[in-house]
């Protein structure tokens, strides 16, 4: 204690109480370094409400530190504190102001379907969007009839920024739906196929994959212009161009081929990554977290993910969930990949075996943390509700995320079960559009 009463301000009192010398801190406890452990009632004049160190925002801090994030920008505007300011609005502002507000009509959340899926028949409807009330116990509202539709819907994407929903197919349609006035804005038709596209943020630009049937040297992306659909680019990438994913702060898109997973700016569509091989027979469905930092991968052959390092550019864990009477790896095709908003799990489809397994990817590596059993197979795909209580999926099947318990079941208005694997929420506010999401469920932890 020499030091202290040596060199440390004489303005102390209360502190001079507690003759040790703290070392380290985890939860309630201080440890001296005698090893001593001591409750923390103190708790830092009472700011520290979660306690010393919490892992979620210890993991948090670690991962922004070491993805070489600003942390002195005086005035200046980051992606940090955009994310900051958005989520307070989110959380604190935007309730406060919707209290306030005399007349302000309430928040209503849908849950927008395509039919018939180009993959998943089964439990399908006439071609179109079912919409359903997520606020209702999910009922049935409306049917929205899309011819187009029946060519055998590739992707179903959504952008806030412009309110529009865009639909692709197999047979190279491309199309822009508004769900505010449940009509049609534009459709383009392109020679080669149409998979699973993505919009960057700013609503500017779709980058349309060329499609997994595709083999040739001129599969790639086409770069369209959202607001006309309009042609702006083609770019040649590989064999079996496929799903795709924008990322949530608008720097990268990215895209999966035979083995590859390659990143672009989103800007002007320029390579900047290649990372290859990624899965066991190519680049299945798969999840991005919100800072662009680590790809979960479908495996395809085996129920498991890759896990993907997007700063490296490289595999670092490859992880199998295993039957649990032979500990042996469950060798079952698996399409579909989602993430919990939060970014603690991702939810893998396992067609054969008709379940949901979950992966806690809180830890390094990923840990399987058991499964949900699905009222149906098919073509698989997973993703979430904004809030994070809902997992959706290719069934009629709808999941609490917390319980892991079925809670809904979505049926069409004859009452019979509905099944699509393209699905979007959108938020509207006195039939206005406020918020849309995405079908992959990517992460979007703050």
């Amino acid at each position: 204690m020499e030091t202290f009463e040596r060199l440390e301000s004489a303005v102390r009192s209360y502190s001079r109480a507690w003759p040790t010398v703290f070392t380290t801190a985890r939860g309630h406890l201080l440890t001296d370094e005698s090893g001593r452990d001591y409750l923390d009632f103190f708790s830092g004049a009472g700011t520290l409400n979660y306690g010393h160190n919490p892992p979620e925002i210890k993991r948090a801090l670690i991962d922004y530190l070491e993805s070489d994030g600003v942390t002195h920008s005086l005035d200046m505007a980051t992606a940090a504190k955009r994310s900051f300011l958005e989520r307070f609005d989110e959380v604190v502002l935007r309730p406060r102001r919707d209290k306030s507000s005399a007349g302000v009509q309430p928040l209503k959340r849908y849950l927008y379907m395509s039919t018939p899926d180009g993959a998943q028949r089964e439990g399908s409807a006439q071609p179109g969007i079912m919409v359903f009330d997520i606020d209702d116990a999910h009922k049935f509202v409306r049917h929205i009839d899309i011819p187009a539709f029946s060519d055998g819907l590739r992707g179903f994407t959504g952008c806030t920024a412009t309110g529009k929903l865009y639909y692709s197919t197999s047979k190279g349609r491309l199309g822009c739906f508004d769900p505010e006035t449940g009509k049609k804005v534009w459709e383009s038709k392109f020679e080669m196929g149409c998979d699973r596209s993505c919009i960057t943020p700013d609503g500017k630009r779709l980058y349309v994959p060329t499609g997994w049937w595709w083999r040739t040297p001129e599969s790639g992306f086409i770069v369209v212009d959202a607001a006309t659909g309009e042609k702006i680019d083609h770019i040649k990438v590989g064999p079996n161009a496929h799903n795709s994913i924008a990322g949530l702060d608008g720097e990268f898109v990215f895209l999966g081929t035979q083995t590859t997973l390659t990143k672009f700016r989103a800007a002007d569509g320029h390579p900047v990554q290649t990372i290859s091989p990624v899965g066991e027979s190519g680049v299945f469905p798969y999840c991005i977290d919100s800072k662009n930092q680590r790809a979960y991968v479908c495996l395809g052959r085996h129920v498991g993910v890759d896990v993907v390092d997007l700063l490296k550019g490289n595999v670092t864990h490859r992880v199998f969930a295993t039957d649990p009477k032979t500990g042996e790896k469950i060798k079952h095709r698996t399409h579909g990949a989602g993430m919990t908003p939060d970014e603690k799990e991702v939810w893998i489809s396992d067609q054969a075996g008709r379940k949901l397994f979950i992966f806690d990817i809180t830890s390094s590596p990923p840990k399987p943390k058991g499964h949900v059993k699905l009222s149906m197979g098919g073509h698989g795909w997973v993703t979430f509700s904004l809030d994070g209580k809902y997992a959706y999926c290719h069934t009629p099947d709808i999941f609490d995320v917390a319980t892991k318990k079925k809670i809904a079941s979505l049926t069409r208005a004859d009452g019979k079960p509905f099944a699509s694997s393209k699905f979007i929420e959108v938020q509207m506010r006195g039939g206005k559009v406020e918020r849309i999401g995405n079908e992959f469920g990517l992460g979007r932890r703050q």
